[in-house]
């Protein structure tokens, strides 16, 4: 890999790669893991909306589900702990769709069907959820019912969605 880029992602063995500056090349010591999930229905896709609250990463937007890994803690068991404690069900049938990384996260992404309806999901952290389509996501936005109004998604879950669909070829 070039001295003037950084993994995006990892998957099968192969790294794809975007360029930084010189001066972010080596991971910072604050570098945190998290586990998220792309839940899949019916071509939508399970997203929360973030609390609208300082200090916390990408208030008010759309994200995945998911959150930090403990301390020895591995990635598949972050996830599955992550959502029973934010929506009360994780599918059985996760399994691991890729790995992003940059200077400050690395994300480890598992996928899944969502197999029970949504009101069968207890929202326990966050604003609000839906199920949304591939226009919402393409377009980067989605109206809230809580919210009353249009929020954006986050950058990076956006990106993620949308290289899912793209690989899985899920878009209708």
């Amino acid at each position: 890999m070039g001295a003037n880029r950084r993994p995006l992602y990892r998957t099968a063995g192969t790294t794809a790669t975007y360029p930084v500056s010189t001066e972010r090349n080596v991971m910072s010591a604050s570098t945190r893991e998290v586990a998220i999930a792309i839940l899949h229905q019916n071509d939508k896709y399970l997203m929360q909306l973030r609390d609208d609250i300082p200090g916390i990463f990408y208030p008010g937007q759309w994200a995945l589900f998911g959150g930090h890994i403990e301390p020895g803690e591995s990635a598949n068991a972050a996830i599955q702990r992550e959502l029973f404690e934010e929506i009360g069900h994780a599918p059985p049938g996760l399994t691991t769709f890729r790995c992003y990384e940059d200077t400050h996260v690395i994300r480890h992404v598992y996928q899944a069907e969502l197999s029970v309806n949504l009101d069968k999901l207890v929202l326990n952290e966050g604003w609000d959820m839906d199920l949304l389509s591939y226009g919402d996501i393409q377009r980067g936005d989605r109206y809230s019912q809580q919210a009353q109004q249009v929020r954006p998604l986050g950058t990076p879950h956006q990106r993620i969605l949308l290289d899912f669909i793209a690989e899985c070829r899920l878009k209708p």
